[in-house]
């Protein structure tokens, strides 16, 4: 998955000043796996599923994405946390298989979800509003686990920690 890097850069920038690193922006195969993270989403209903995010926080780790991975286990993910809420505009560039975005805000609640995302289209997935942070599954893990807009996203990279 691909992040806009005018967005990404903007949010990077913000009041510090960054010197921008050259990002390939059409890279031809797969980065290799991440540092990860524990994430739970807890369901208002009190349901707790546990992930195994990777977490990319370069430039161009977050450019990348889960570009040309052609499975995302059930139990696992990619979050991309974002410097301070920003609208999270996602594309489907080079990713093989459809992805459940999650849009989390910054009080951990999910505030929006794009489900079974389209393989390879460069249509613009966007968080409709200000967001922390956006974690890509696997299509259409939510709608198996009945994972909706309200619930709590529990990691410690959404804390700071």
């Amino acid at each position: 998955m691909r992040i806009f890097i005018p967005a990404l850069l903007a949010g990077l920038l913000g009041a510090q000043q960054v010197v921008a690193q050259p990002v390939n922006d059409d890279p031809t195969g797969p980065q290799p796996r991440l540092p990860v993270a524990s994430l739970t989403v807890k369901t208002v209903a009190g349901k707790e599923y546990h992930f195994t995010v990777e977490l990319p926080t370069t430039a161009q780790e977050q450019a990348t994405g889960e570009m040309f991975r052609t499975s995302i286990p059930a139990d696992q993910g990619m979050l991309f946390v974002w410097p301070s809420p920003q609208v999270s505009e996602m594309w489907m560039k080079n990713c093989p298989v459809p992805e459940d975005m999650v849009f989390i805000g910054a009080d951990g609640k999910i505030a929006a979800i794009a489900e079974n995302t389209v393989p390879y289209s460069l249509d613009t997935i966007s968080s409709g509003g200000p967001v922390k942070a956006t974690l890509e599954l696997k299509g259409g893990i939510t709608a198996t686990d009945n994972i909706n807009v309200g619930d709590q996203v529990i990691a410690k990279p959404l804390s700071g920690g």
